[in-house]
């Protein structure tokens, strides 16, 4: 029967609520374990061609030479993370990408940065099932330490997230955001 379900890897990168009760949830847990072998290997090394290396096996995609990774990096798949050329995310960032995460060319994430493309219901009935929903992150953009960035959100072109700041809707191209929710500061 399950062999008629459309795999909970492509439902949840189309953007379908996944319940708890999902006869495919347990599919989630395995394949966290898994990238969390290779973090360890990651976030206990200091060369940058093996996080990269290890990064790859993450992500199942090639890390191009020009991104540089301060670790630890904490991810909770991996395979839904795609990652340009020329980025720079610094120590202790977090990525849920069950929903997908994109970071195009020559974005730069500060510490402590959080880029969420999962959440949940509102409906405590509903709480315990998982909404998706796809980050991101355009060319240039700038991420500010400790700015968290929540699922289905894209952060525009050249734009700059405000460090602290918490990023619920779209930012276009070129503004500056900050606060809580994150609201348009300036044009550059």
């Amino acid at each position: 029967m399950e062999s008629n379900i459309v795999d909970i890897f492509q439902r949840l990168r189309n953007g379908e609520t996944i319940s708890s009760d999902d006869p495919q949830a347990y599919k989630m847990r395995e394949a966290s374990n898994a990238t969390k072998v290779h973090l360890l290997q990651m976030n206990n090394s200091t060369d940058p061609i093996e996080i990269r290396k290890l990064l790859s096996q993450i992500t199942d995609r090639e890390i191009d030479a020009s991104v540089t990774i301060f670790t630890p990096l904490y991810i909770n798949y991996g395979k839904n993370t795609k990652i340009g050329k020329n980025v720079f995310i610094n120590f202790d960032c977090t990525i849920l990408d069950l929903g997908g995460i994109t970071i195009e060319d020559n974005v730069l994430i500060a510490p402590k940065v959080s880029l969420l493309s999962e959440g949940h219901p509102v409906a405590a009935e509903h709480r315990q099932s998982l909404v998706p929903g796809h980050v991101h992150i355009k060319r240039n953009a700038w991420i500010g330490a400790n700015a968290t960035i929540l699922p289905g959100v894209t952060i525009g072109e050249n734009a700059i997230v405000a460090a602290g700041a918490v990023v619920s809707k779209d930012i276009p191209d070129n503004a500056i955001v900050g606060g809580v929710p994150a609201k348009i500061i300036k044009s550059i």
